[in-house]
């Protein structure tokens, strides 16, 4: 496990603070404010101690799943920790102020986190965990990832303007972001309450006569490689945004595929990721049953039968751009699929635009129920 060291940043602008023997103060580089050393100690007391406790929550984790993987429903026999020849060219490093492992071949200089864009990271030793037995390799570059986040910008009419011409990227960093990929099947059998209607008159009156339908669907539906990040760095929102990959470009894991490019080290393990990988399999199997019922103008399932039948288990790494924003002193991140160009992450909202259009909205509505009332 690499030394933990804290990476000091200035309050006022998360600068960088390095100490000043004339002074005797901790000065930043950038605005200029000086501290006393007590004071930054203080500050930062609860950060080091929070990170310390994470790291041994790591640790444990990390007991858990080499003592506790026996008699799991899903099958990871396939998984391995033998590197071979090619842990010998790896090399790793850990941020001290969020606690990523990152995983790097021997080449590849890192100087910041991709994460939270901490600009000191600790080198550390190699243990090597778990070997990856796919990755997909990086198709683009750093500037289709510039040219995807300005494009993200286009049509947000909620967006402060000053936004697009003043915010600058602090960072763009190819990160190969670890899932676990998930076989198997489900059999499912669902009944539906279905309905027709259909209108006639008679005389004065409109009758409408509604027809209830019992509609029974089974099957057995086959999935293969359901991703599931394993990254408790990464948000799930953003990971399950850029899908899909496309998993026909997938490469046996080798070393040759790393060099200029982070890989993150799984801290989320199949266990604790099994939950959503049933979740998704059960949705796209009862999905794969609704989608055939056709031809009625409603359906509900009323009775719902679905199994899992667990398969085997993959690690896999799959390319992530990772794109550090800032603004008005807050930080934007923005993660974009290296392999498809897709990007999601959050803006900022111009919030004089938002009560403008909310206003010019409301007061029309309010006019015509006032009018309908009067």
């Amino acid at each position: 496990m690499a030394a933990q060291i804290t990476n000091y940043q200035c309050p006022a602008c998360t600068g960088p603070l390095h100490f000043v023997g004339a002074s005797g103060k901790l000065e930043c580089d950038y605005c200029g404010t000086h501290y006393q050393v007590e004071e930054i100690e203080a500050l930062y007391a609860d950060k080091d101690k929070a990170a310390a406790e994470a790291a041994k929550e790591a640790e444990k984790r990390e007991e858990a799943r080499t003592g506790e993987n026996s008699g799991e429903e899903w099958d990871m026999s396939g998984l391995n920790d033998d590197w071979g020849a090619d842990g010998e060219g790896m090399k790793a490093y850990s941020c001290p102020s969020c606690s990523a492992e990152l995983i790097c071949d021997e080449s590849t200089a890192a100087t910041s986190c991709p994460y939270c864009n901490n600009p000191t990271i600790v080198p550390g030793k190699f243990d090597g965990a778990l070997k990856p037995d796919y990755v997909i390799p990086f198709k683009l570059d750093k500037k289709a990832a510039i040219a995807a986040l300005k494009k993200h910008y286009e049509g947000k009419v909620l967006l402060p303007k000053r936004f697009i011409s003043e915010n600058h990227i602090e960072e763009i960093q190819g990160v190969y972001v670890p899932f676990w990929l998930f076989d198997g099947k489900a059999d499912a059998d669902i009944t539906f309450d279905a309905t027709r209607s259909h209108s006639h008159r008679s005389g004065n009156e409109r009758i409408t006569i509604t027809e209830h339908y019992k509609v029974r669907r089974a099957g057995t539906v086959d999935f293969e490689k359901i991703p599931v990040d394993a990254s408790s760095k990464m948000p799930d929102t953003h990971m399950d945004a850029i899908e899909p990959f496309n998993y026909d470009e997938l490469k046996p894991f080798s070393n040759a595929y790393l060099p200029g490019y982070l890989a993150n080290k799984y801290d989320v393990s199949v266990e604790d990721c099994a939950k959503r990988a049933d979740k998704r399999a059960t949705q796209s199997a009862y999905d794969a049953m609704r989608n055939s019922v056709t031809g009625y103008e409603t359906c509900s399932a009323t009775q719902k039968y679905i199994n899992l039948e667990r398969g085997q288990v993959k690690y896999a790494l799959l390319p992530v751009y990772m794109l550090n924003t800032k603004w008005n002193g807050e930080d934007y991140l923005f993660a974009m699929n290296g392999q498809t160009g897709r990007l999601i992450g959050n803006l900022p909202i111009a919030w004089g635009k938002f009560w403008a259009w909310f206003i010019g909205i409301a007061a029309p509505v309010a006019a015509i129920t006032a009018w309908l009332v009067l």
